[in-house]
């Protein structure tokens, strides 16, 4: 089979591999889409500290059953599914406490086990001991399928937000998660007004056109959170997600908040520039609310699937590019300069 394997920063190579053996206590898939993100670039160039290479790397993965561990139940041979990405451990004080997301123990597919840009891959037991493996839905593409994984991430962070019916929120960042954030804002959570902002112009531009957001906002002509105020009436913004690596958008946000207001800060930051100025009186006196997001659980996979079934939160027409695993590198440089809402590779 073909594989896309990390080497080394800047060495990741498409080679053949022999189909994987699993154990008792395995599932052997056979991979139909593994779509890209941001930090398939950011592995690409800087590797990362979890991943031990040689690695086969992609963790938005889908595809079909092909073999079942002996030890395994619940499973046949040709039932399709959806793989989570963050493995949670089960058993820590954080996943008994119900915060799977955050479990102190957390592996990920792509970086401590073979990821989904692969022919097949296998699903490792960690996975199916915390009911990671799900059922995708009648109706549902396997290119869907595979958008639930970043999907159930932007779900985590809405949650903790706690997006009511008639907020104004503002999302940072027109890639797929930002997308995503502006329709589960609306589609689940009622929000009233969505401002899509992106320094991208031509990126801004073709996510607006999906999404329809009320406002799209462009950073590098305009100063956004004045813009911001002036749209609210000078009340700011209920919720501010900042689904960019940026960090003056951080600092944005705090700034734009209206009272009582709740941020996300969705991107992380450089692990060489992760501080940011904050106006602590503007925290204080506004009693603004910000929030950390940290991927997500199996559980917010699973919803991710409900809601792209139900067709409450579409995503397929958010995937503008499909390419053979052949020409996988060509997909992290279409997701490298924003020229694609959401690419995805079809083993």
């Amino acid at each position: 089979m073909k594989v896309l394997r990390f080497y080394a920063p800047g060495d990741v190579r498409i080679e053949d591999a022999p189909i994987p053996q699993i154990t008792a206590d395995e599932i052997l898939l056979r991979v139909r889409n593994c779509s890209t993100c941001g930090t398939d670039v950011k592995i690409f160039h800087n590797g990362h500290q979890n991943l031990t290479p040689p690695r086969v790397i992609g963790h938005e993965v889908a595809g079909e059953v092909a073999e079942v561990g002996a030890n395994v139940s619940g499973w046949a041979v040709g039932d399709r599914a959806q793989v989570i990405a963050a493995v949670p451990c089960g058993e820590c004080y954080e996943c008994r406490k119900g915060w799977m997301a955050v479990c102190a123990n957390q592996t990920s597919i792509g970086y401590q086990y073979d990821g989904g840009f692969a022919e097949y891959m296998v699903v490792p037991q960690a996975v199916l001991k915390v009911d990671g493996l799900n059922r995708i839905p009648d109706g549902v593409g396997f290119d869907e399928a595979s958008a639930a994984e970043p999907f159930a991430c932007a779900i985590n962070a809405q949650e903790l937000l706690g997006i009511e019916a008639g907020d104004t929120v503002v999302v940072f960042g027109a890639g797929p998660i930002g997308c995503i954030h502006t329709r589960i804002a609306r589609g689940v959570h009622g929000a009233a007004r969505v401002f899509l902002v992106d320094v991208n112009a031509e990126r801004l531009a073709m996510s607006a056109a999906a999404v329809q957001p009320d406002a799209v906002i462009d950073a590098s002509q305009v100063d956004v959170v004045a813009e911001v105020m002036r749209l609210t009436e000078g009340r700011g913004a209920d919720v501010v997600i900042t689904a960019t690596a940026a960090n003056i958008t951080q600092e944005q946000a705090i700034a734009m908040a209206a009272r009582n207001g709740r941020i996300s800060f969705f991107g992380g930051l450089p692990k060489t520039n992760p501080t940011i100025t904050c106006d602590s009186n503007l925290v204080h006196y506004r009693q603004l609310h910000i929030h950390g997001a940290n991927g997500s659980a199996p559980e917010h996979n699973r919803k991710a699937l409900v809601y792209i079934a139900s067709g409450q939160v579409p995503v397929k027409d958010l995937i503008t590019v499909h390419l053979p695993l052949e020409r996988a590198l060509e997909a992290f440089d279409i997701v490298a300069k924003g020229q694609a809402i959401k690419v995805t590779v079809e083993p």
